[in-house]
């Protein structure tokens, strides 16, 4: 389920079956970085509706938590656990944060939820069916250790 009122109502009828919510992690940078942040926020945004598509029914795809990438790492950290906060608040049993940043794997620990790390596949110069193709290949390989971390908490 996306983060649109049309699946929240069909969430807030059924959340006792929607147990995992997915949050898409992007920075933001501008001047020599600008292409490199857009492209990996392009690489996350079709990485995770391709996911939501999948486990339709049993996560919630949140909006992206987006940061200047400036930002001091710590600022940055304790905004997303207030997010992580509120979910566990909210009944969620499993939290993953998905990016194609390379830096959150130094604060993976302070987190509760699970962080996938992506590196980033440059989109741009590929069509359509090519984008397609290689984010499918990318969820596949996904779609095991999401049903891994689940069995784990089962």
């Amino acid at each position: 389920m996306k983060w649109v009122s049309k699946d929240i109502e069909t969430y807030l009828t059924a959340k006792e079956y929607v147990d995992t919510a997915v949050i898409p992690l992007y920075s933001v940078s501008f001047g020599n970085e600008m292409r490199e942040s857009a492209s990996g926020a392009e690489f996350i945004t079709l990485l995770t509706s391709y996911l939501e598509r999948q486990f339709t029914g049993r996560l919630l795809l949140l909006p992206p938590f987006t940061y200047l990438k400036s930002d001091y790492p710590e600022n940055i950290v304790q905004q997303l656990k207030k997010w992580e906060e509120n979910i566990e608040k909210n009944e969620f049993k499993h939290i993953f944060y998905i990016t194609s940043e390379s830096d959150w794997k130094i604060y993976e620990k302070e987190l509760k939820g699970s962080l996938i790390w992506l590196p980033s596949l440059p989109l741009e110069h590929l069509n359509d069916q090519q984008k397609i193709s290689m984010i499918e290949s990318q969820v596949k390989q996904l779609l095991s250790l999401f049903t891994q971390k689940w069995n784990e908490n089962e």
